[in-house]
């Protein structure tokens, strides 16, 4: 299990070049780490970042690419939030050897992560499940029109897990009838799904979006939600249940 956004750390001389809006770290996946909390008694492995997605984004490719080409993306390293704010002051945007220098220390690192342990359990048990969790703003016009689903899978249109466990994990989610769903939506999983999912190497990875809406508020001071939080943690656990337990054919 990934959580790339989650972190909010930012180092003290990154601060000092950024508006007033980046040092509030507003894109932050809010609490998932706690949302999800039961991870570690399901048996999962937990990998979750420190630093801030303004740091340096940990879900988008080394080079840059973007992830939905023709499409409003963010960067490696943003220059402006999800409301399309500039992040950095007058003439302070990260240089290309800062942008450098920043992948070495945070971005590869935490890749290297991920892949050991996939490699570590695909050699102990010959195929390895790999989520990556994600929680964004229900509604933001940067990226869609109208309103987010709740629960929004992704599996790179298919390809980057098995067919059968595509279908498991959206059956699982349909299954709360409270929450909406869309599969292979407008989010279908980004560069650490795409990336990483090969299920003719024996790794299937999954996405899942989560709009903040279900378990917390969305406007500041993002104030967590234990009477929401509540409710949507047994779809969630359900889903992890479904993952860990299938295996490949």
């Amino acid at each position: 299990m990934s959580i790339p956004h989650v972190g909010q750390y930012i180092p003290d001389a990154i601060v000092g070049n950024l508006m007033p809006v980046g040092t509030n770290v507003g894109d932050t996946d809010w609490y998932l780490d706690r949302l999800y909390d039961f991870a570690d008694e399901l048996g999962a492995s937990v990998l979750k970042a420190n630093y801030s997605r303004y740091v340096i984004d940990l879900n988008r490719a080394p080079d840059g690419k973007p992830l939905y080409p023709g499409s409003n993306n963010t960067e490696l390293v943003p220059t402006s939030t999800f409301n399309e704010e500039l992040l950095y002051k007058s003439g302070r945007n990260p240089t290309s050897d800062e942008i450098l220098t920043r992948r070495e220390a945070y971005w590869v690192p935490y890749h290297k992560c991920i892949l050991d342990t996939i490699n570590e359990l695909r050699d102990r048990f010959g195929y390895c499940v790999l989520f990556d969790c994600h929680s964004i703003k229900s509604i933001l016009p940067r990226f869609f029109e109208g309103k987010l689903s709740d629960f929004n899978l992704g599996t790179a249109e298919g390809e980057s897990c098995d067919i059968e466990l595509e279908n498991l994990l959206a059956g699982a989610l349909s299954k709360y009838s409270n929450y909406s769903l869309a599969v292979n939506g407008r989010f279908k999983g980004g560069y650490i799904t795409r990336q990483y999912g090969n299920p003719r190497e024996g790794v299937h990875a999954f996405q899942l979006e989560l709009s903040t809406s279900t378990y917390m508020d969305e406007e500041p001071v993002f104030k967590w939600r234990e009477d929401l939080a509540d409710l949507v943690r047994p779809s969630l656990k359900h889903l992890m249940q479904v993952a860990i337990s299938w295996t490949p054919k």
